[in-house]
């Protein structure tokens, strides 16, 4: 679990995630200078967050493409398929209109054999953020105090799946030298690593639902402890494949009561709820040292001010019924942040796994 407290500030933003640390000496504070999003609502910040507000849902039914089963007969996909009791997820639109993600420029051109789609989700997402901050350095210095630390859950399984296809019809000589590489969850940052050259702390935090916040409170406190002055986070994921549904669906962790009504089907909240919608996408933030960032001018959205993490220590998939592991987050969040007044936080982020 990890928790994450807010506040606004005095400085100039329109968001602002909040930080302190009891030190004698002045902490180094992390604030978040760039944003970059692939959803299933669009690609970019700016077209999902405007789709989000007008009310569209990125949820629909599953269709037999999106098992990503191109290595088995069609009785076989279409086996597989109607065994599925969950069939509607959340997946990123792809195209070449504006708020798609471009296949061919993230994942199919000869340089990109080795990136898998979670691994271009992170880049494209990752270009975005980098645009948005106004952050793409050229001074070897600049480059060796700026670090990546994206993580995933189960990176790509479709990719395994394809691979042991190979093994049963005795052709794993033609397996691709690229297999690794593509299924490995820190070549997301990897790769963003090597495309701008930065040569900070490479982090990849794998901890399923969690992963993303951790990703950003492990960075958060690179920046901290000094580290780096400037970090590339986040999450990203691309789980939409026969296998991965399948998993899930055996777990009875998937929704599979609104099949014929997709966009009804994610009710976090609801009594009616019965599981979750699976999706896919990244989300990408620039952190960045506050003195570091004003030096150059960049727009600061939020601060961040408090990283708690706890463990239940209770099931592997569900949450202790007191819920004790999230309120142990949030109180050493609140403890980092304002121990004494925490009656001053107006909103608290919290991410179960």
């Amino acid at each position: 679990m990890a928790s994450s407290a807010l506040r606004r500030l005095s400085i100039p933003s329109r968001l602002h995630f909040l930080r302190y640390i009891s030190s004698s000496n002045s902490p180094r504070r992390v604030v978040v200078t760039g944003l970059g999003m692939v959803t299933p609502l669009g690609c970019g910040v700016e077209v999902t967050w405007k789709r989000l507000i007008e009310g569209e849902c990125g949820i629909r039914a599953l269709t037999l493409e999106d098992l990503k089963m191109n290595a088995f007969d069609r009785e076989t996909q279409l086996h597989t398929f109607d065994q599925l009791t969950s069939r509607v997820a959340a997946i990123v639109p792809c195209g070449t209109n504006h708020g798609e993600f471009n296949e061919e420029v993230w994942l199919n051109s000869k340089e990109h054999r080795s990136i898998a789609r979670f691994i271009g989700y992170a880049l494209c997402a990752t270009d975005e953020a980098l645009k948005d901050a106004d952050w793409l350095p050229t001074e070897q210095e600049q480059k060796e105090r700026t670090g990546v630390s994206i993580g995933g859950g189960i990176g790509s399984i479709s990719d395994i799946l394809d691979a042991a296809q190979m093994i049963c019809e005795k052709r794993l000589r033609r397996l691709s030298p690229f297999f690794i590489p593509r299924i490995l969850i820190n070549m997301a940052s990897g790769h963003v690593s090597m495309k701008y050259g930065f040569q900070g702390p490479n982090h990849a935090a794998v901890t399923a639902c969690a992963t993303g916040a951790h990703s950003i409170g492990d960075a958060s406190r690179m920046i901290q402890f000094g580290d780096s002055d400037i970090m590339v986070a986040g999450g990203t994921e691309s789980s939409i494949d026969a296998l991965s549904i399948a998993g899930f669906c055996r777990t009875r962790a998937l929704t599979t009561k609104y099949n014929s009504s997709p966009l009804e089907a994610s009710r976090p909240f609801d009594c009616g709820r019965d599981g979750f919608v699976i999706g896919e996408g990244s989300g990408i933030l620039v952190l960045e040292e506050l003195e570091h960032a004003k030096r150059r001018g960049a727009k600061i959205y939020a601060e961040v001010c408090g990283y708690g993490m706890s463990g239940d220590a209770y099931h592997i998939t569900q949450p202790h019924t007191d819920g004790r592991g999230a309120i142990l987050a949030m109180t050493h969040a609140l403890k980092q942040f304002c121990s004494s007044a925490p009656a001053s936080i107006n909103f608290i982020w919290c991410k179960f796994e």
